[in-house]
């Protein structure tokens, strides 16, 4: 605990760039991590007339909420909102090449921002009951810690199109702080890194018995491929929010994290960043709102 604790106020972010999909990642195998969302934005507008589109990275946690980067909503002059920006945000989960039919596709009606974090919920007009959600980790990632990403991003910076399949790559945690935790590359190459349209992708923790819990999204870093270290958005010291957001009736815990057996200290940090936060309220990250690795 004290050396999360100690490590939090050193951790700060770079001046964030575009992300696009894992640059020297490889393939993922067919049917796998079909928790991973592609969210596809048509239609949005850009300062001085106009509209582009642009896609992020996802993962389903719930039949009918995707979470994401928080950057992923924003408006022409970089203001994360809660509310969808482009004429159209469809969502497709459980395909790993989108070029098939296998999965599933829903439209986005709803978005709901963290206010401590980068990170953001979309509700799905329609419940997706065929593909098990990602489980949320209750307790921190730790340095030295492996942890997985996968995300539909570029390949390259200069790529113009994101890739057509699911990519994944292994990430060494760094440095962890309060709200961000450093990730570098690992394998297939060291020099493995989230690109442009990576961004709101999920690290997750691979467990023994096969299943994963999510640790963190992508949320921005230097331009792609590089050696080192991206920040990507924690999500264990969001539990409480996802299960209100996803959940809000009221009643005995209606969402179980899945995060268990990484020891009685770090459990303990965890808690105590839950008791911290009902005691003051949320602490505002230093994220800036502008930039991510949504795209250009």
């Amino acid at each position: 605990m004290v050396a999360v604790a100690a490590t939090a106020v050193a951790v700060a972010p770079v001046a964030p760039r575009p992300a696009s999909a894992i640059a020297h990642g490889e393939d993922a195998a067919d049917g796998a991590y079909r928790f991973t969302a592609r969210l596809t934005m048509t239609g949005l507008p850009v300062d001085g007339g106009g509209t582009r589109d642009s896609w992020c990275s996802g993962a389903l946690v719930a039949p009918r909420w995707v979470i994401t980067a928080g950057h992923c909503f924003r408006t022409p002059d970089g203001r994360r909102v809660s509310r969808t920006v482009a004429e159209r945000t469809s969502v497709t989960v459980g395909r790993t090449d989108l070029g098939g039919r296998d999965g599933y596709q829903a439209d986005v009606v709803a978005v709901r921002q963290a206010d401590d974090a980068d990170v953001a919920l979309v509700e799905l007009d329609t419940a997706i009951t065929g593909v098990p959600p990602l489980g949320l980790a209750d307790v921190p990632p730790v340095p030295g810690e492996v942890l997985r990403l996968t995300g539909y991003g570029l390949t390259a910076a200069d790529a113009v199109a994101p890739t057509d399949r699911l990519q994944t790559g292994e990430f060494t945690v760094g440095r962890v702080g309060a709200a961000l935790v450093e990730t570098s590359g690992r394998r297939p190459r060291a020099d493995t890194s989230p690109c442009p349209h990576d961004s709101g992708g999920p690290y997750f923790r691979e467990r023994p018995d096969g299943s994963a819990v999510l640790v963190a999204v992508v949320s921005t870093g230097p331009g792609c491929p590089h050696p080192g270290p991206d920040f990507s958005a924690r999500t264990d010291v969001l539990g409480e929010w996802i299960a209100d957001t996803v959940d809000p009736s009221p009643g005995p815990a209606r969402w179980l994290s899945a995060g268990v057996g990484a020891g009685m200290v770090l459990l303990s940090a965890a808690l105590v960043v839950v008791r911290r936060r009902r005691a003051g309220g949320h602490r505002r990250s230093s994220i800036p709102q502008v930039g991510g690795r949504m795209g250009k």
